[in-house]
């Protein structure tokens, strides 16, 4: 392998992005550190994707290869991607995102020195469909991104933004990505997580492109399968209930916190207050009705539910202690 080549594969699961996969295949053509091969595999596009892939390709300056299927998922196509390749690491990009040249170059690095590194990765852009960029993973104040154990990130329900990983391929094909999981990468993750450290490089290397259709924007949709893949992989993995409800706890309480973000006060409360007071879940469709009216914070309706919860818990004591002790009392 020649001095500007590296030991890694890179996969393109594409599906309909014709006006933008010229733009990422031409991102891994000019990374520093060429890949030892690459392989877009289009699961049944319909928009004459296939076609302009392959004629993107005759300029590919390192082995390359098409394969055009009828559609089967990204789980699909990234197992078939990770079985028809070889190199030492592998990394996919998806069809509309973008690496900046110095990405694979930067990981394989990373991951050369840490052996115990199962994966690399590091802080992206968010693009719109113009390239204009949005926001940075930088920026995003309630997010923390470990250099070491990722378990406290991913327990929260978080994870590493996929255009910016590399994975070591002697882990990652133990396990694959699961067809089941609607969150592929993030159930991926918290099997990795158990097995080595995932590397974190500061800077921005990558390019993640947002669209109104995705469904990474969508809280309910997210919260709801962060708990599942949680759940499947707790039972993979032998977790106890007690872990299980905790991890589960961090999570809800964590998108309470993205909710109030974005301004859904209601459903912020309920799950920050539910969360943590217990039997407080009881009267959180009240107290979000509240938050939600009277433009309370849900932090500051947490504490409300807590109060309520404590005045709820003496009440039934008043309630029931004197009856218990008439009933002792001989």
């Amino acid at each position: 392998m020649s001095q500007n080549h590296t030991d890694i594969s890179v996969v393109v699961p594409s599906y309909n992005h014709a006006p933008f996969v010229e733009r990422c295949l031409r991102s891994i053509f000019g990374q520093t550190k060429k890949p030892k091969e690459l392989l877009v595999i289009d699961d049944g596009s319909n928009d004459g994707s296939a076609a302009l892939i392959a004629k993107i390709l005759e300029k590919c300056p390192f082995p390359s290869d098409l394969i055009v299927n009828s559609n089967k998922g990204l789980c699909s196509s990234l197992n078939e991607g990770l079985e028809k390749t070889s190199g030492k690491y592998f990394a996919y990009l998806g069809s509309d995102d973008v690496w900046f040249p110095e990405l694979l170059e930067a990981r394989i690095n990373a991951l050369e020195k840490r052996a115990n590194a199962v994966l690399g990765y590091g802080h992206a852009y968010l693009i719109d469909e113009n390239d204009n960029v949005i926001e940075s993973t930088e920026d995003w104040k309630n997010f923390s991104f470990p250099d070491g154990d990722a378990r406290p990130m991913l327990y929260l329900g978080t994870a590493p933004v996929s255009s910016t990983v590399v994975y070591r391929r002697s882990v990652i094909q133990t396990i694959g990505w699961n067809s089941e999981a609607k969150l592929e990468d993030y159930e991926l993750y918290l099997q990795l997580a158990e097995r080595g450290e995932f590397a974190f490089d500061p800077r921005v290397l990558a390019a993640w492109r947002v669209h109104s259709s995705n469904t990474s924007r969508d809280l309910d949709f997210m919260m709801r399968e962060c708990l599942a893949s949680q759940k499947r992989v707790g039972g993979k993995l032998g977790w106890s209930t007690k872990t299980l409800n905790s991890i589960q706890r961090n999570t809800r309480f964590f998108f309470g916190e993205e909710y109030e973000r974005k301004g859904s006060k209601g459903t912020a409360a309920s799950l920050i207050g539910a969360t943590n007071f217990g039997i407080a879940g009881v009267i959180s469709p009240v107290v979000g009705w509240i938050s939600r009216d009277a433009g309370i914070t849900a932090t500051t309706m947490a504490a409300v539910m807590a109060g309520c919860a404590v005045i709820g818990v003496l009440a039934l004591w008043l309630v029931v202690r004197p009856r218990t002790v008439a009933m002792l009392t001989p």
